[in-house]
């Protein structure tokens, strides 16, 4: 059972974090039971959304975001590997609608469309290749504003769906889901937790980034010793 009342010198107090829910499973999961075993007594408290948030003005310790949306003047550490984005769908689907080979043909399939909180606008999927690239203004009947939700849809074949590679990992791997348009595929810069100058952090905020670099190294290191088993 655990404690009810910390030891004297054991660190108590809160912690509020602001990131998209897409981060949740690649780089908070892995964090939490280290930290909430090392430290019981902090109340960490999480706040799923995907718009631009000013996370000093609105009362948060830290963020996790893609390395493009991180605020200017804050503190950054890298999480994961640069991330790749795909075009995704069931097989039978594509049975049904065809491949789509290039860019352009996206205009002509069911596509499940994300509307951005912050901008209200739908979101134009991103492909290059070389130096060239295309922002396609896809469409279809169905509209959210959480891509998880989509990549749940494309499973049962109702349409394709734009999502982070390792999201999608294990139903590449088993056949579910089969990516098109590889050759495009863009990659952002990977999550990072970013937080205010040291000056200002807390002792609780502390010491999850102590547990979250931790964490980080060892799941770097965890991968470079994978692949050089290949």
């Amino acid at each position: 059972m655990a404690q009810l009342v910390a030891e004297p010198g054991e660190v108590t107090g809160r912690l509020r974090l602001n990131l998209p829910r897409a981060a949740f499973g690649l780089v908070v999961e892995p964090i939490l039971p280290v930290f909430r075993e090392r430290h019981p007594h902090i109340e960490v408290e999480f706040v799923f959304e995907d718009r631009m948030v000013d996370i000093v003005g609105e009362g948060f310790d830290a963020g996790v975001r893609l390395g493009e949306y991180l605020e200017r003047d804050m503190v950054a550490l890298r999480l994961t590997d640069a991330i790749r984005f795909l075009v995704v769908g069931a097989q039978s689907y594509f049975e049904a609608r065809g491949t789509p080979k290039k860019p352009e043909d996206l205009l002509d399939h069911e596509c499940f469309t994300f509307r951005s909180v912050t901008h209200g606008t739908l979101y134009a999927w991103e492909l290059a290749r070389g130096k060239r690239t295309w922002r396609v203004p896809v469409r279809g009947g169905i509209v959210t504003n959480d891509g998880l939700v989509g990549l749940e849809w494309a499973k049962q074949g109702l349409g394709l769906a734009y999502v982070m590679e390792p999201h999608v990992e294990r139903e590449l791997a088993d056949g579910t889901l089969r990516a098109v348009l590889e050759p495009y595929a863009t990659s952002e810069d990977g999550f990072f937790l970013y937080y205010p100058s040291r000056a200002q952090r807390s002792e609780p905020l502390g010491l999850f980034v102590e547990t979250a670099r931790e964490v980080a190294a060892q799941r770097k290191k965890a991968r470079l010793k994978g692949r050089s088993r290949r």
